[in-house]
């Protein structure tokens, strides 16, 4: 049986595409919150709840909108999903969504040429030499058997009392954070690193 973790910050209808398809899901809107550090803060609570529905695998699912936060669980399976669409140069860019990962599942590798998705594939193990890497066709399914064969592979896990984040995330404690809306280059910006023009 599987679960679904589904977070967004906005709204999501991906909640009624699971349960449409038989799947259990529990669905987060994080709002105003930073939806990577709403995962952080709730993960116990999702873990919980895929225990109470007996699942045997619970998949969670971050907004993604940033890849610099990626909240990876150390000893937990991870998986980056990255788009070829993106461009060459994306795995450079993507930070520790990619960086942590232990699985990496590209899609759309069928939209690109060869070349370009070889570079792509280069950069991807330049970034990140340890995972896993597959080409997933979403529409016909190419792939998705070496992401299963992974799942079902991982180590069950019990609890996640006590876990770590794979990689820190940011400080979050500038002026914008606090909901400041007014931009320009304000010296009270707290721990946010200005960068020079020089």
């Amino acid at each position: 049986k599987v679960g679904v973790m589904k977070l967004d910050c906005i709204s999501s209808g991906d909640d009624v595409t699971y349960k449409n398809s038989g799947i259990s899901v529990l669905k987060y809107i994080s709002g105003n919150m930073c939806p990577d550090h709403f995962f952080a803060s709730h993960i116990e609570e999702a873990f919980e709840w895929g225990l109470e529905n007996q699942l045997d695998v619970l998949i969670t699912e971050s907004a993604g909108l940033c890849g610099r936060c990626a909240p990876h669980l150390r000893n937990i399976p991870a998986v980056c999903v990255l788009d070829c669409l993106a461009g060459i140069t994306a795995p450079s860019k993507t930070g520790p969504m990619l960086f942590f990962a232990d699985f990496i599942a590209v899609t759309k590798g069928d939209l690109v040429s060869p070349a370009e998705r070889e570079v792509f594939l280069r950069n991807i193990h330049y970034a990140n030499s340890h995972a896993k890497v597959t080409f997933i066709n979403g529409l016909s399914g190419q792939g998705a058997s070496r992401l299963s064969n992974f799942i079902i592979a991982s180590q069950e896990i019990c609890s996640i009392k006590d876990k770590y984040l794979r990689f820190t995330m940011p400080a979050a404690s500038c002026n914008f954070c606090a909901g400041q809306t007014w931009v320009g280059n304000n010296e009270g910006g707290g721990r946010v690193k200005w960068n020079s023009n020089e």
